[in-house]
């Protein structure tokens, strides 16, 4: 899944649910086709596992960096939802030498908060047992001695090393398969970056970490739980996935929000922020020689770590229809997904192609059946929802407008999923999709950011950034008749999830 729109997609799923910023940064440059790649990209390993890949681009003095950690949501222990995302949070708040007046004094204060904070959560995790003194006394305490933290610690520190050396779009996103971290900056402010990142990667300090899970645990409540369309989209993927980890939302659920724990978000940083589960990718106006130089003195430094083996529960086949209702005082709107292989299948592939056929734009099939009938508000289809490292689903949503149903929407998209089964696509639809999936990838990498982006996804995902380059030979490979396969093999009534918004009467 590979498609501009489908990668849109995931990317954006991610920012979303982390309430960041934007992930491109839209520096145009000298297009540069996919094929070209093969021969740009510059690949290095350090001894201690460290992925880098490079490529110059000279047509602006600037440089996008991404580090990207091949863990995410989906490697969270069972009771621990949201500690891939905090620990993205976390990441923020400094080092032993940045973001700090005086370490040495802060430490100790760290130190009482976290035994107090554990105190205190051990307490309320008795329920209506817990003792009320108990943790009045406990919240005083740690509410004194975070105010006490405060005075050692410099707020945002990292931003404005950043800001003041000309570095934009810094910013971070988490999602099931990867969590990576970006910055832009002036090409000669490398080392700059360097220090600062590996300094994280080796010492992190997680200031003000109690009342950052207050505000993670806001954060859900703004953006999940008063959004009927976020909730619905969780009720969805609960119900899709019964066992695979891609059931449960990045944020987490909320009574694993409320007791996050410093002691396991230590060890997940360790485990899975290893320099040998992590990728540099470095796009812009740079020598490799000279920034691997600067890359071996600054990450060389950092330990390996042992990464376990994933041992991720396969979801089992599906055997017939599932659907959840979920009542709320909102506009109507359908979810229908269905499971199907991840890339590099070939028929992920082919989904890339029936996800632009459907929804790409205007003259899509979708569009023209539902919207431009006044059916709809709008619809969307999605290829690889909600993550990619592992089999995932085909997504369509769609809200309908009043007084049309939800029933009726079902209805006309499933008469179009049969036409997919039945008529062979025409070599004129086929084409102009093929065309719109080639472009979308032009377009991601014609900036330093765009181009650096993928490069890390795709070498998270598939194991190999070259996937890439791979891809307009498997799209030129799609038939019509690969097409009708793939429609009449994955949608089917039993391979489908459905969740659906009711208004409230």
């Amino acid at each position: 899944m590979i498609s501009g729109k489908s990668l849109r997609n995931i990317l954006l799923e991610c920012l979303a649910i982390t309430c960041l910023a934007s992930f491109f940064l839209c520096i145009p440059l000298a297009p540069c086709s996919a094929y070209d790649l093969k021969d740009k990209v510059k690949e290095f390993t350090l001894e201690n596992g460290l992925k880098v890949l490079i490529v110059e681009r000279h047509a602006s003095p600037t440089v996008s960096l991404y580090i990207s950690h091949e863990t995410g949501a989906v490697d969270e222990g069972d009771g621990h939802t949201g500690t891939a995302h905090i620990l993205e949070h976390m990441m923020f708040k400094g080092t032993e030498t940045i973001g700090t007046k005086n370490f040495e004094e802060e430490k100790s204060t760290l130190r009482k908060i976290h035994a107090v904070g554990n105190a205190l959560d051990t307490e309320l995790m008795k329920g209506e047992n817990a003792d009320v003194q108990k943790t009045e006394n406990l919240r005083r305490q740690l509410d004194t001695l975070q105010k006490e933290a405060g005075k050692w610690s410099i707020p945002s520190e990292i931003d404005r090393l950043y800001t003041e050396k000309g570095g934009g779009d810094l910013n971070a996103f988490t999602g099931q398969d990867l969590t990576s971290y970006h910055v832009s900056l002036p090409s000669n402010r490398i080392e700059l970056w360097a220090r600062i990142e590996s300094d994280r990667m080796a010492n992190p300090v997680f200031r003000e970490f109690y009342s950052e899970r207050d505000v993670v645990m806001q954060e859900r409540k703004q953006t999940v739980e008063s959004n009927p369309g976020r909730r619905l989209i969780e009720q969805f993927l609960a119900a899709a996935f019964m066992v695979h980890p891609y059931r449960r939302p990045v944020l987490g659920w909320t009574p694993d929000m409320r007791f996050l724990n410093i002691d396991y978000i230590k060890e997940f940083f360790r485990t899975y922020y290893a320099p040998n589960n992590t990728i540099i990718t470095i796009v812009g106006d740079v020598s490799p020689e000279g920034v691997m130089k600067i890359i071996k003195h600054y990450f060389g430094r950092i330990p390996s770590q042992e990464v376990p083996i994933r041992h991720v529960t396969e979801e089992p086949p599906q055997s017939g229809e599932r659907r959840v209702k979920l009542v709320s005082d909102a506009s109507p709107r359908l979810i229908a997904g269905y499971h199907k292989p991840t890339l590099p299948s070939f028929d992920d592939c082919v989904f890339d192609i029936i996800d632009t056929i459907l929804s790409g734009g205007r003259t899509s099939r979708l569009y023209k059946a539902l919207v431009e009938k006044g059916i709809a508000v709008d619809v969307n289809t999605t290829n690889g929802f909600p993550g990619a490292r592992y089999p995932n689903l085909f997504v369509i949503f769609a809200q309908p407008v009043s007084p049309h149903t939800c029933g009726e929407l079902e209805e006309i998209i499933y008469k179009e999923l049969d036409i997919l089964k039945k008529e062979p696509a025409k070599p004129e639809e086929l084409e102009k999709a093929k065309n719109q999936l080639k472009t979308d990838i032009l377009r991601n990498i014609s900036t330093n950011s765009g181009l650096a982006g993928m490069l890390s996804y795709y070498e998270v995902v598939t194991g190999s950034w070259q996937y890439i380059t791979k891809f307009p030979d498997l799209l030129e490979r799609v038939t019509p008749e690969d097409i009708m396969a793939v429609a009449e093999k994955y949608l089917e009534s039993r391979n489908r999830t459905v969740a659906e918004l009711v208004k409230k009467k």
